[in-house]
C-alpha cells in the first residue's frame, strides 16, 4: 500500500506541474517563467493515461498517452527507450497535442517496465526540447522497487561515454550478452551516468555496450563493451525524493556531479576473435604489407615465389596484426609478386589451424608508372640515393637523442663514420662519441645518443658522411648534417615528477590540457624522478597505465576471459585533474603509484 501511495503522489506531482528544473523519475518538468518575445519554454505534460505506476497493464494492445500543453513533434524516435527492451522498439505517433506510445509485439507477464522519453520530444514552433521523463508500469500486480546507478567511462581516456547502453541479466552465463536481450537496460547521459530503476531484488550480471546495431545485443565486431567483475545486487529502494532519480539539466555541473555512482564500467573494444588476412598492399617494386584481422598473428613461414627465403626482410608492428615485407634482391621486380604465407587461420568452426595462403601482390598502375623506363629517364636525385631522415627536437633531444629513419632497410651500415661535435658559448669546438640503438619496433629506425651531457647555450651537430649506408635498392646515402640547441626561452618551466611505490612496469604519459597529445612518455619499473623540461605555461595531465603483461602498450580487455583492460589512472593535483604550470618555474610533484592504483 505504501508503494501504491507513492505512485499516486508522484502522478499528482506530474499533473500539478511541480519542480521546473529537477524532476523525479515519475514526475515531469513545468513551465518556466515567461519573458521575452521568443518562446524558449519547453513543452510539459498535463496528463498521462494511464497514470504512472499502473499495474495489470495489458500484454497486447496497450498504449500510453502523454498529453502536452502545446503541439509537439517527435525529434528523435530512437531516444524513446523501453526497459526491458523488446525485439522491436515502441511505436510512437503524435495525435493533436498528445504523444501516443504503443508496442509491436507482446509484453512479458508479471514484469515492471520503464519508458524513457529522454529528450525525444520538442514543441512544434520553436523546437524547444522536452527535457525527459521516465514512466513506469507493470504487467503484473506490483511495481518492482529497487534501483542501481553507475558511470560508464572510456578505458583509455577515462572520459564519460554518452549514449552507452547499460544492461542487467538474470541469466549469469557468459553467452547471455551475445544471444539475448537484457532483463533491464538504460542509456547513459552526457556525464556517462545511468540509473536503472524499478528492478527486482535479485542477482544480476551488469554490462555496458556502445550499441552500434541499436539492437540491445552485443556484437563483438561492431560494439565496445564493459562489464562488472562480479554479480551485483541492488541495494537502494526507489523513493520520489532520491536525487539519483531526478531528471537533471546536463549543464547543472554541481547537481550532476553530486549523484552517487555505485558502479564504474570501463568501455573497451575487444580484439577480433577470428584470425585471417584482411588486406594486402604493394607499396613499391620491393615492398608490401599485409594486415590481419586480429593481433598476435602466428606465422610459421612465408616466402615469395621465385626468391630465396633469406632475401625476405619482414617486420611486425607491436600488436602483430600488420606485417611489412621487403625484397632484398636487385633483379627487376615483376608486376605481380606471389607471396605464400603459412599461418594459423580461424576455420569455419572457430578453430585456429595451419593454412597456406597464396597472395598475389599486383603493382598499382601509379606505382608501376613511377618505376617505368620513361620515369627512369627523368629521375630526380632522391630517386637514386638511400633516403633517410635525421631529426632532433630541441625539447626532446635529451630524452630521445637524434632519430635516424631510413625509407628502406639498409644492407650496409657504417655507424662508426658518424661525426658528432659541439660548440660551447665561447665558440670552442669539441668532438665526442655516440651510442647507437636500433628501435625494437622499427628495423629502419635508429636512436643516436651523444655520450656528453647536453647544456644550454651549446650547439650540437651530427653529421652523416657520404656513402655511410646502403639500402636494399643498392643506393648509397648522401652526406647530411643536423644541428640542435636546447631551448633558451626563459619563460619555459620544468616538472620533476618523483614517482614512488613502483613495484611493476608502468607507462607514464604527460598530456596537454585536451588530453589529445602525448608530449612526453616514459616506461618505468622502479622508483625514479622523471624530468619534463621546457614546458610552456598552461594546464597538463599525467596519465599512468599499469603495464601488467610488460609489453609496453596498454592492452584491451577480453569479455569471455573476464579480463578487464589494463588499468589507467590520471593523477589528481588536489581537487583538480590538471597541473597548472606557470612561467619560469621548477615544479616538484610526488606521485605514489601504490596509492594511485590501490583497490577502490
Amino acid at each position: 500500500m505504501k508503494n501504491k501511495n507513492c505512485y499516486i503522489a508522484l502522478a499528482a506531482a506530474v499533473l500539478a506541474l511541480l519542480s521546473p528544473v529537477l524532476v523525479p523519475s515519475c514526475a515531469n518538468t513545468t513551465e518556466a517563467p515567461k519573458g521575452g518575445p521568443k518562446d524558449t519554454i519547453p513543452p510539459y505534460i498535463v496528463n498521462i493515461h494511464p497514470l504512472p505506476g499502473a499495474t495489470s497493464f495489458p500484454l497486447e494492445g496497450g498504449k500510453i498517452v502523454f498529453d502536452f500543453n502545446e503541439y509537439v513533434t517527435i525529434k528523435t524516435a530512437s531516444d524513446i527507450f523501453l526497459s526491458p527492451p523488446m525485439e522491436k522498439k515502441p511505436k510512437s505517433k503524435i495525435s493533436g497535442k498528445s504523444l501516443v506510445i504503443s508496442f509491436d509485439g507482446a509484453l512479458k507477464p508479471n514484469t515492471t517496465y520503464t519508458l524513457n522519453l529522454n529528450g525525444a520530444i520538442a514543441d512544434n514552433r520553436e523546437g524547444n526540447r522536452f527535457p525527459g521523463f521516465t514512466y513506469v508500469f507493470s504487467t503484473g500486480m506490483k511495481i518492482d522497487s529497487m534501483f542501481v546507478t553507475g558511470t560508464v567511462l572510456d578505458c583509455n581516456t577515462l572520459s564519460p561515454i554518452k549514449g552507452a547502453t547499460v544492461m542487467l541479466y538474470k541469466d549469469h552465463s557468459d553467452s547471455a550478452i551475445f544471444l539475448s536481450r537484457p532483463y533491464a537496460a538504460g542509456i547513459t547521459d552526457d556525464w556517462g551516468y545511468f540509473v536503472l530503476p524499478y528492478i527486482q531484488d535479485t542477482l544480476y550480471r551488469m554490462y555496458a555496450i556502445r550499441d552500434a546495431g541499436n539492437d540491445n545485443v552485443y556484437s563483438p565486431d561492431a560494439d565496445r563493451v564493459a562489464f562488472v567483475d562480479s554479480l551485483i545486487r541492488p541495494e537502494w529502494i526507489v523513493n520520489d525524493s532520491i536525487p539519483e532519480l531526478l531528471k537533471y539539466d546536463m549543464t547543472d555541473t554541481l547537481g550532476c556531479r553530486e549523484r552517487r555512482s555505485q558502479y564504474e564500467l570501463k568501455l573497451f573494444r575487444e580484439h577480433p576473435s577470428k584470425q585471417y588476412i584482411v588486406n594486402k598492399v604493394r607499396m613499391s617494386p620491393r615492398s608490401a604489407y599485409i594486415t590481419f584481422m586480429a593481433p598476435d598473428a602466428w606465422i610459421d613461414s612465408l616466402w615469395f615465389g621465385g626468391y630465396p627465403a633469406d632475401r625476405v626482410i619482414s617486420q611486425f608492428n607491436i600488436q602483430q596484426d600488420s606485417l611489412e615485407l621487403w625484397l632484398n634482391d636487385r633483379r627487376p621486380a615483376p608486376d605481380t609478386l606471389h607471396l605464400f604465407v603459412n599461418y594459423r587461420k580461424t576455420d569455419s568452426l572457430g578453430i585456429m589451424k595451419p593454412e597456406l595462403e597464396h597472395i598475389k601482390l599486383v603493382m598499382d598502375p601509379e606505382v608501376r608508372k613511377n618505376y617505368s623506363r620513361s620515369r627512369r629517364r627523368n629521375l630526380k636525385h632522391e630517386d637514386t640515393i638511400c633516403v633517410f631522415s635525421l631529426k632532433a627536437e630541441p625539447e626532446k633531444v635529451e630524452q630521445d637523442g637524434f632519430v635516424m629513419e631510413f625509407n628502406y632497410p639498409i644492407i650496409y651500415e657504417n655507424f662508426d663514420s658518424l661525426k658528432f661535435r659541439y660548440i660551447n658559448p665561447k665558440q670552442k669546438e669539441f668532438t665526442d662519441k655516440v651510442s647507437i640503438e636500433r628501435d625494437s619496433l622499427n628495423l629502419r629506425r635508429y636512436i643516436i645518443r651523444p655520450k656528453v651531457k647536453f647544456q644550454p647555450g651549446f650547439e650540437y651537430f651530427l653529421k652523416v658522411p657520404y656513402r655511410s649506408f646502403q639500402d636494399i635498392n643498392g643506393f648509397w646515402c648522401d652526406s647530411t648534417e643536423v644541428k640542435v640547441t636546447l631551448p633558451t626561452d626563459e619563460s619555459l618551466s620544468t616538472l620533476n615528477a618523483n614517482i614512488t611505490g613502483v613495484d611493476r612496469k608502468f607507462i607514464v604519459d604527460l598530456l596537454d590540457e585536451k588530453r589529445a597529445n602525448v608530449l612526453r612518455s616514459y616506461i618505468i619499473e622502479s622508483d625514479c624522478t622523471l624530468v619534463f623540461p621546457y614546458l610552456k605555461e598552461g594546464k597538463y595531465s599525467i596519465r599512468i597505465a599499469d603495464d601488467g603483461n610488460r609489453n609496453s602498450i596498454v592492452d584491451t580487455g577480453d569479455l569471455l576471459q573476464h579480463r578487464q583492460p589494463e588499468p589507467v589512472r590520471f593523477v589528481k593535483f588536489g581537487d583538480s585533474e590538471y597541473l597548472d604550470i606557470i612561467k619560469s618555474a621548477e615544479v616538484d610533484q610526488t606521485i605514489n603509484l601504490a596509492e594511485l592504483f590501490a583497490k577502490e
